[in-house]
């Protein structure tokens, strides 16, 4: 947001440096980005002075004629000069460009050649007496500019002229800080830090000529538009703006563009209230109708592109058809025109989520929309609305032609806000002295609903107002401030008052916070795997929720719900909402290896998005990818291909972080994603899918190389966290271990062996480990063989030979029985 220091003036006294009023500003809140010289003039007619020709010489080169002058331009040694214009005499008083001045094409906006001391013509010259159009103040170059002022010789110009320089603060206004989005915003923080008066226009001179052309208002959605005035303006004149409004608008970088329609932009930067000026001849019918239209309404706005409307999008109509787009644009049709009048000004209270909507439905963003999508002063709409009118009849005449029309049928009340002094002085980390924390919250025209000096004493008429006491009070808080409804927001307005930088930093400092935590922060636990990832040579990618429709048609058995698709797509490869986090990786991995980095681990924490039954779902994933190598080639070793157990390895690291200990697994059948995996059951609830990529679908994103993948549902995963440890004493007697020979069927997995031997097993047997294995012809067909290993260890005594060969038969028994094992002995 940009700030005129000298608009800013008008409001309040301002006697800080540049330097002090970036630090004051960003004290507040208000961070000054940048501070810059702001000239009227290119150059700001700088080395520019005003002089007096003391005599003048005529002299002819080449049948030119010329003149050798001195000039006093208040050094003490007059100045000799030679001039080519043919109006220059002795006793003028003009300007004159002294030596080291730079002069500009104004035109073009650069420097042309900077005046030094030489001869000119045989004669030594030392400077230029100027033209207007040297100056910048004109176009013409018929003779030199001669002034009628009793000023002193060397004079700056800028001063005879009144040229003078301004600063141009530049804002990082933050969004919740809609309240200062104009220079009287800026002003009432100023107020609040140094406590100076703020000085607002006068509208005393105001007044009402007559009522003979009155716009007949009707309000259908009063929701959307809870107030709105406006008034007739007859006999203006449009034409240019005066040099004030023009000089005022260009500091700010807007485009001067008629008087009527700079003063509606003059009324937005200074006070913060959006307003717009109709061509009454163009209102048909007389009447002003603010209401919703049926979707796909054409409308066309200034910018001359025809729109089509939404149901929700709230416009200003006469009795015919649409003229502007409430809060955001007007049309083409209703625009103040050269020929223009009579005017119809408007100034309204639009309801926020409704202008941001529309205007973002539409893609437009404009100085009206930025602050009614934020909020507005909606008390503020009757003295916007006639000092503007005062300022139109300043700058193009006309009289008031109709009464002030104000429909506020519920007008929109201050904020109550109970705050405690205790919880002050806890927020703070410093207790204030209670008549200091008072004088900040008036001088932010927060004020307390009890008089000071009221007595804490149940007493109170007004049972919902407790009076202002030892403890604290109810204050009463602008509707302008719509950032400072709860009472951490008014600590917080004290604090940034009272200055950041006054807190002292002592050893025993401490802060406090009014809201509660929950007990599973989703953004820590997340931190937390990333941690854990990364310790594991994991790489973290953020990828792009738009991606190709063509990706969900390929593995479409794999996402039984509809695509998201985006309305204003900027290409068909962003086209829809991502099902899968699939793709999003494996284009970051084509991306990487078509760079020679194709040993790659990465992870990305992020959302799929589904249509089911019409409506739209938003699922949290993590998604984890190897490929490549796990080891580069080194002389001490060869390198490895990454294998499914690579994947495996970081998705159980993922799942004990969690304290996610019992799990079920089962085969990926029939899937359209996965070459082969598993899937990993909480809870009979599927959390993960991991396993090798199918070569096609991993080509489609162009990748050539082996990708293992995994996607794990985050949502359901973050309910399932548990934190808690359990203590127990280390074992005082030794474990045990036996190994067993298995010849099974091929069809039988690990996960299967692993599951029965602790069924049949749950006191004993403490770990289950492969580690052997071998397929052969001399097995049989269909046969494969498992060396497994056995711990067992007893907690209370030491095992006994008898104790351990009952366990083993039972499990050999168990393995030949349940799944058909030979056991090779």
């Amino acid at each position: 947001m940009k700030i005129s220091l000298n608009w800013l003036k008008q409001f309040i006294e301002i006697t800080e440096s540049a330097q002090e009023l970036d630090e004051l500003l960003t004290g507040t809140g208000l961070e000054v980005e940048s501070i810059e010289r702001h000239e009227a003039i290119l150059g700001g007619l700088q080395g520019f002075v005003v002089g007096e020709v003391l005599t003048c010489e005529r002299f002819e080169v080449k049948e030119k004629q010329l003149s050798l002058t001195t000039v006093d331009i208040g050094t003490g040694t007059p100045s000799q000069v030679v001039c080519g214009a043919a109006n220059v005499a002795a006793g003028q008083k003009v300007i004159v460009a002294t030596v080291g001045t730079t002069l500009y094409d104004h035109a073009k906006g650069e420097p042309i050649f900077q005046i030094s001391s030489k001869k000119t013509y045989g004669h030594l010259s030392e400077g230029m007496i100027c033209a207007e159009d040297e100056l910048g103040l004109g176009t013409s170059h018929d003779g030199i500019l001669v002034l009628n002022t009793d000023l002193p010789n060397g004079t700056p110009a800028a001063q005879y002229f009144n040229l003078e320089a301004d600063l141009l603060i530049e804002i990082g206004l933050t969004p919740n800080r809609a309240d200062a989005a104009s220079h009287w915003g800026v002003a009432r923080d100023i107020k609040a830090k140094t406590g100076r008066e703020l000085t607002l226009p006068s509208i005393e001179n105001f007044k009402v000529e007559n009522n003979d052309l009155p716009i007949e208002l009707v309000v259908e959605n009063p929701a959307d538009c809870p107030r709105f005035c406006g008034l007739t303006i007859d006999g203006v004149t449009v034409k240019e703006s005066p040099e004030w409004l023009r000089k005022s608008l260009e500091t700010i970088g807007l485009r001067s563009i008629n008087n009527i329609v700079d003063i509606t932009n003059y009324i937005c930067h200074g006070l913060g209230q959006p307003m717009h000026a109709y061509d009454w001849h163009a209102i048909k019918g007389q009447k002003i109708v603010v209401k919703n239209l049926p979707a796909g309404t054409k409308f066309t706005t200034l910018d001359e592109v025809e729109r089509t409307l939404g149901e929700t999008d709230l416009m200003i109509c006469d009795a015919e058809e649409a003229i502007g787009i409430a809060g955001i644009f007007g049309g083409t049709k209703s625009g103040i025109k050269p020929e223009t009048s009579r005017v119809y000004l408007e100034v309204a209270y639009f309801d926020p989520a409704s202008v941001r909507k529309t205007a973002q439905r539409h893609g437009l963003k404009t100085d009206a929309s930025f602050r009614y999508e934020r909020g507005t002063n909606p008390n503020v709409n009757n003295f916007a609305l006639k000092y503007a009118t005062l300022l139109i009849q300043e700058v193009a005449g006309g009289v008031v032609s109709s009464e002030v029309t104000d429909f506020y049928p519920n007008p929109i009340e201050d904020f109550r806000v109970q705050v405690s002094y205790k919880n002050i002085d806890r927020l703070i980390g410093k207790k204030l002295e209670r008549e200091l924390i008072l004088d900040i919250l008036d001088r932010l025209e927060i004020s307390p609903l009890t008089p000071r000096g009221g007595i804490l004493d149940g007493n109170n008429s007004d049972s919902e107002v407790p009076p202002l006491g030892a403890e604290g009070a109810t204050f009463s808080v602008p509707a302008y401030r719509v950032d400072v409804t709860r009472e951490a927001d008014v600590i917080e307005e004290i604090l940034r008052i009272y200055g950041f930088n006054n807190i002292e930093l002592s050893e025993t400092l401490g802060t406090d916070f009014l809201s509660s935590f929950p007990a599973k922060d989703r953004e820590n636990l997340q931190l937390k795997l990333s941690q854990v990832l990364a310790a594991n040579g994991f790489n973290e990618i953020i990828t792009n929720s738009l991606t190709k429709p063509a990706y969900s048609e390929l593995i479409k058995a794999d996402l039984p719900n509809e695509n998201v698709e985006i309305l204003n797509k900027l290409s068909e490869d962003l086209g829809v909402m991502r099902q899968t986090m699939l793709f999003s990786g494996l284009e970051v991995l084509a991306y990487n290896i078509n760079r020679r980095q194709k040993d790659l681990k990465v992870f990305d924490f992020g959302k799929t998005y589904h249509k089911i039954n019409d409506k739209y779902v938003e699922k949290r994933h993590l998604a984890i990818f190897v490929t490549g190598n796990t080891e580069s080639e080194t002389w001490q070793m060869k390198s490895q291909k990454v294998v499914f157990h690579s994947l495996t390895s970081a998705v159980n690291k993922v799942l004990g972080t969690m304290g996610v200990k019992n799990f079920d697994s089962k085969p990926l059948e029939n899937s359209a994603t996965f070459e082969y995996g598993l899937s990993y059951l909480v809870n009979k609830k599927e959390v993960v899918k991991l396993g090798l990529v199918k070569p096609n679908v991993a080509k489609k994103a162009e990748v050539k190389q082996h990708v293992f993948f995994a996607d794990i549902d985050w949502d359901y995963l973050f309910k399932q966290f548990n934190d808690k440890a359990t203590f127990v004493e280390l074992p005082k007697f030794p474990e045990v271990r036996r190994d067993l020979s298995l010849v099974i069927d091929k069809t039988v997995s690990f996960d299967q062996i692993q599951k029965l031997a602790r069924n049949y097993e749950k006191n004993l047997l403490k770990q289950i480990n492969v580690f052997d294995v071998y397929q052969g012809d001399n097995l049989g067909e269909g046969k494969k063989s498992y060396s497994v290993s056995f711990m067992l260890q007893d907690y209370e005594q030491t095992l006994t030979d008898k104790v351990i060969d009952k366990t083993m038969e039972k499990l050999m028994g168990a393995f030949e029985k349940e799944i058909g094992a030979v056991i090779r002995k």
